[in-house]
């Protein structure tokens, strides 16, 4: 698989009958290893190594109702009173990060109203803190740390 801009893991991966799988440690299932498999597996991997983001509260392609339509986020991250703190969108490397991109992740946010967004194709990775209050975004210059992450949601909510 394609090198990322992201730390090196290592990840348990099976080839059956020519088909690649990648052990998702969070659903605790092999599943399709995909190019954009490939971002979330690695992705995840940092938020939990590099940023200390508890597993327990991390949920791949979670549900979330859109206008009566039920439809999978890649990514979200809930904070210790269960509520979305985060949510992210990914994308196969090949795959520019454009408008439609954060499109689709705002819509999710319509219902999950968290705190922070993250759209990353594994080479380009985009965060940006909302700010209801203000009605307002702004655009990271890194992902935060957990606690960070979680501190502020709190503050600005």
């Amino acid at each position: 698989m394609q090198k990322l801009n992201l730390p090196e893991y290592s990840f348990r991966i099976k080839n059956e009958n020519g088909k690649e799988s990648v052990f998702d440690e969070l659903r605790k299932k092999f599943v399709k290893l995909t190019p954009e498999e490939w971002v979330r597996q690695n992705f995840i991997r940092f938020l939990i190594a590099e940023k200390k983001f508890p597993p327990a509260l991390i949920a791949v392609e979670a549900g979330v109702n859109v206008n009566n339509n039920l439809l999978r986020a890649d990514l979200i991250v809930f904070g210790k009173d269960g509520q979305p703190a985060l949510a992210a969108e990914f994308k196969a490397p090949t795959v520019k990060i454009s408008q439609d991109t954060f499109n689709q992740i705002v819509r999710y946010n319509m219902n999950l109203k968290v705190g922070y967004l993250i759209v990353s194709n594994g080479l380009s990775h985009f965060c940006c803190r909302i700010d209801y209050p203000d009605n307002s975004y702004a655009f990271l210059q890194e992902i935060p740390d957990y606690a960070d992450l979680i501190h502020n949601s709190m503050s600005s909510g």
